[in-house]
C-alpha cells in the first residue's frame, strides 16, 4: 500500500502544483497518495498543520516564518520545502475609487506602480479598509511596500481587514473593505460580478515575488525524509509541467473541478495565461510573469528571500532582527532542497542567498549545472535587499 499524505490547499489557481501531482500522476510515480484537503482560510491551514491533522500544506510564504517566531495563533516550527509559486496577487479598488481616481487623471494603465499608487492616496485621502488574506502574507508585504513608498505610514494609513479569498468579492459588494489584495481567481470574481476594478498586479511591485509554498512541521521531515523526498520530487515535476504554456487549458478544466476551485475554466486561465481582465468592458492586459510556477529557478527556497519577510515582520511586531533573520532562513530549506532534488537532475543555483531586488532584466548566473537564467526581480522603486547590511 502506497503511503499517503493529506495535503491542505486553499481554492485558488496557485494550488495547481499540488493538483496536477495528484491528478496526473507525479505523485502515483513517486509511490504516494495524496489527500488533497480544501480548506475555507488561511487560519484554518495553520492549525490544520500545526495540530498534526494534515501531513503537508500549501501556505502563505511569510507562514512558517510567524509560525516559527510564535506568531499568529498556534506556534509551531514549520519548514518551507519548496516554493510552489511566484507573483499571482492582484490589487483591486471599488468602482467608486476608480471612478474618483480617472475623475483625478488617471488613465487606468493597468501596470503603472508609481501613477497609479499616487492616485489611489489621492482619491482615498490616503486612508484605505483593505482586504487581505492573512495578516502574515506576501500581499500585506506588497501593499505596504508599494504604499509606503509615497511617504506615508502604511500601518496607519491602511486599516486591514482579514477576509479569506473566496470571500473577497462579497466583502468589496458589501462596503466592508474599499480595496483588497488576492490571489487569482478571486479578484476575477470581484470583476465578474461588476463589484471591482483590477488596478495592479502584484509583479508590478516586485517582479518575482515568492507566494505560496510547500510547508510542512519541522519535526514531520526530520522523521520522513523519504517521504519528505518523494513529496518534493512529485510537486517539482507538477511545476515543471505547468510551466509548459501549452499546459495551461488542461490545467484550467482540471482546476475547475467542484473538488477544486468549482469554477468557470476561462476565468482560471486569466491567471495562467496572464491575460488578465482589469474590468467589464476593458481590454485585456497581457501581464509577462504574472503568474510563475517553476522558470528561473521559481521552486529554489532563497534563504534571502525569506530574510526579506523577516525584517519586516520584524519591524512591525517588534521581534529582535538577528533572531528573525536566523529563524526564517531556517524555514526556508533550501538544504533540503538541494538534497532531494540535486539527485533528480534538477539543477541548482550556486548561491542559497541572494541580493532580492539587483536583476531588472533576466540574468545568467552560476549553476551545479553550468549556468542558469534568473530574474527579473526588481522591486518598482528600485530598492536592492542585502540582509547583511
Amino acid at each position: 500500500m502506497k503511503p499517503h499524505l493529506h495535503v491542505g490547499f486553499i481554492p485558488l489557481v496557485d494550488c495547481a502544483p499540488l493538483v496536477v501531482a495528484r491528478e496526473l500522476g507525479f505523485a502515483d510515480r513517486e509511490g504516494i497518495e495524496l489527500t488533497l484537503v480544501k480548506q475555507p482560510s488561511w487560519s484554518a491551514i495553520r492549525d490544520m498543520l500545526a495540530l498534526g491533522h494534515i501531513e503537508a500544506a500549501q501556505m502563505l510564504s511569510p507562514m512558517p516564518i510567524a509560525m516559527s517566531l510564535g506568531l499568529g495563533g498556534l506556534p509551531a516550527r514549520v519548514d518551507a520545502l519548496m516554493v510552489l509559486s511566484v507573483n499571482g496577487n492582484n490589487m483591486g479598488v471599488s468602482p467608486s475609487i476608480a471612478a474618483r481616481m480617472r475623475a483625478a487623471g488617471w488613465d487606468g494603465d493597468f501596470q503603472t506602480p508609481f501613477e497609479t499608487g499616487q492616485h489611489l492616496l489621492k482619491a482615498t485621502g490616503g486612508k484605505l479598509r483593505l482586504g487581505v488574506p492573512f495578516p502574515f502574507a506576501m500581499h500585506t508585504e506588497l501593499t505596504y511596500h508599494w504604499l509606503g513608498s509615497f511617504g506615508i505610514d502604511a500601518r496607519n494609513a491602511l486599516e486591514l481587514r482579514i477576509v479569506p479569498p473566496p470571500q473577497m468579492a462579497d466583502a468589496i459588494a458589501a462596503d466592508e473593505i474599499d480595496a483588497f489584495c488576492v490571489g487569482e481567481p478571486w479578484g476575477s470574481i470581484a470583476v465578474e460580478n461588476r463589484v471591482a476594478e483590477l488596478v495592479l498586479p502584484g509583479n508590478a511591485i516586485w517582479a518575482f515575488a515568492p507566494e505560496k509554498v510547500l510547508s510542512v512541521r519541522h519535526d514531520w521531515a526530520e522523521d520522513n525524509p523519504d517521504l519528505t523526498r518523494r513529496l518534493m520530487r512529485a510537486v517539482y515535476a507538477a511545476c515543471q509541467w505547468l510551466s509548459e504554456f501549452s499546459n495551461r487549458l488542461v490545467a484550467a478544466e482540471i482546476l475547475a473541478k467542484p473538488a477544486y476551485l468549482d469554477l468557470r475554466a476561462d476565468v482560471i486561465d486569466r491567471a495562467l495565461s496572464g491575460a488578465i481582465l482589469p474590468s467589464r468592458g476593458q481590454m485585456e492586459s497581457k501581464v509577462d510573469n504574472f503568474l510563475c510556477f517553476h522558470d528561473g529557478a521559481a521552486n529554489f527556497p532563497w534563504r534571502s528571500q525569506a530574510a526579506w519577510i523577516a525584517t519586516r515582520i520584524a519591524a512591525r511586531e517588534g521581534i529582535e532582527r538577528s533572531t528573525a533573520l536566523t529563524v526564517a532562513r531556517a524555514c526556508f530549506r533550501s538544504d533540503l532542497y538541494r538534497e532531494y532534488l540535486g539527485g533528480f537532475g534538477v539543477d541548482l543555483p550556486g548561491a542559497s542567498e541572494k541580493l532580492e531586488g539587483a536583476m531588472p532584466r533576466p540574468t545568467p548566473v552560476a549553476s551545479m549545472q553550468g549556468e542558469m537564467i534568473l530574474g527579473p526581480d526588481a522591486f518598482f522603486d528600485g530598492q536592492v535587499f542585502d540582509f547583511g547590511r
